[in-house]
């Protein structure tokens, strides 16, 4: 059942909380960017007016259509950044390597192992994110699982070396982000404002969601060097956003505005507007409520429909990948509002769906998840899609 801004009955918020050892199905441990805004100017906040083009709500209905496979046999794909030139650079979560792909021929070609990566559970080497100045200092981004933590690192990568050996050594511009064998977020992307941003998860500890002193469970947003960016709502502090379950979905539509997919525990995934300093209210909410004060998501999942992992914009409208859902779900908006219920596409047809990006005009890249753990892999998994859509 899908479900656009529904209260969720006391009781059954409540009964959430007692399921400590339940989670979305997925990524929980059950069933298993663009032009920079003025200076001060918040990724949520739009241009002035008259300096974007009229914002038009899409149709009510949509299509998704794959194209083509771009590759095939990649193990554990999780981040996914676009190289100026169309190929892609592809993480791999257990391997901790980074590969390139070539989006004309399907080629892989392995660009090297990111040192200090620690995969166990859902953790390992996730988001990647290009500098937002790369053609100048060559500059990916990476978030992963250390021994420690969850962390962030920068790396040269210098595409005249030997594969293999064509990223310098990890930088790292931020760390002690809370890790768990679950719920360790992610996803990382630089903003409009051409900051970096962060999702995280509470690594099992439910309580961190709603601890501001607690990097677990938010959504972060950096300047490129690593320190908290400028202008966020809690002083100098790198929370943007709060009460958050496990964020692995950034993107933000052409009016700046941010959303994010949230994986919830056993009722409703969620797709939020993100507001700076708002409180998204886990672990005492799930879905819509009334109660709290906490800000609503704009349209929610039972678990097993969605999970979601990664998310895009692309033709007025999120669209969002479902790892146990199975399908890539279209999430039409008018403003920071669902304009119509959510349509699903590819039902079964790949299998779990972990990454969402696009590709420019009305095409996405796609990437499957069969190969972590929780899918039934056949022979060509994972795969990279292009998926044409309206």
């Amino acid at each position: 059942m899908i479900v656009l801004r529904r209260v969720v009955p006391a009781a059954v918020a409540v009964a959430a909380l007692l399921l400590t050892a339940g989670c979305s199905g997925d990524e929980g441990g059950g069933a298993t960017g663009g032009a920079s805004t003025a200076p001060g100017r918040t990724a949520t906040e739009s241009a002035p007016s008259g300096t974007a083009p009229a914002e038009e709500t899409p149709p009510a209905k949509g299509s998704a259509k794959v194209v083509r496979t771009v590759a095939e046999g990649l193990n554990t794909p999780w981040g996914l950044a676009a190289l100026p030139d169309g190929d892609l650079l592809v993480s791999s979560r257990d391997e901790g390597t980074i590969t390139r792909v070539d989006t004309e021929t399907g080629k892989k070609t392995e660009v090297g192992e990111v040192a200090g990566v620690s995969p166990a559970g859902e953790g390992g080497l996730m988001g990647l994110a290009l500098s937002p100045d790369y053609a100048s200092d060559n500059m990916v981004y990476a978030y992963f699982t250390s021994a420690s933590d969850n962390r962030i690192v920068r790396m040269l990568y210098d595409a005249d070396k030997p594969s293999g050996q064509q990223l310098g050594a990890p930088d790292t511009i931020f760390r002690g982000i809370p890790k768990g064998f679950i719920h360790n977020g992610g996803r990382i992307a630089f903003g409009p404002d051409k900051m970096l941003y962060a999702g995280t998860g509470e690594s099992g500890e439910e309580g961190l969601s709603q601890d501001r002193e607690s990097l677990g469970g938010k959504i972060l947003r950096l300047t490129p060097e690593g320190d908290p960016a400028p202008g966020n709502p809690f002083g100098d502090s790198a929370v943007y956003s709060y009460g958050h379950r496990n964020v692995q979905g950034l993107a933000w539509d052409t009016k700046q505005r941010l959303f994010a997919a949230e994986f919830g525990q056993d009722t409703w995934d969620e797709l939020n507007a993100i507001k700076p300093g708002d409180n998204y209210g886990w672990p005492e909410a799930e879905g819509t409520t009334d109660e709290g004060g906490f800000h609503n998501p704009i349209a929610q999942w039972s678990t097993d429909e969605a999970s979601p992992s990664g998310i895009a914009y692309a033709e007025g409208s999120i669209w969002m990948a479902g790892l146990r859902g199975q399908r890539l779900w279209r999430i039409p908006l008018d403003g920071t509002e669902a304009s119509a219920d959510p349509q699903s596409f590819l039902e079964g047809d790949y299998g779990r769906l972990r990454t969402v990006a696009s590709a420019g005009g009305d095409k996405l890249w796609l990437i499957t998840s069969e190969t972590d753990g929780r899918g039934s892999p056949e022979s060509g998994d994972d795969r990279i899609l292009e998926v044409q859509v309206s």
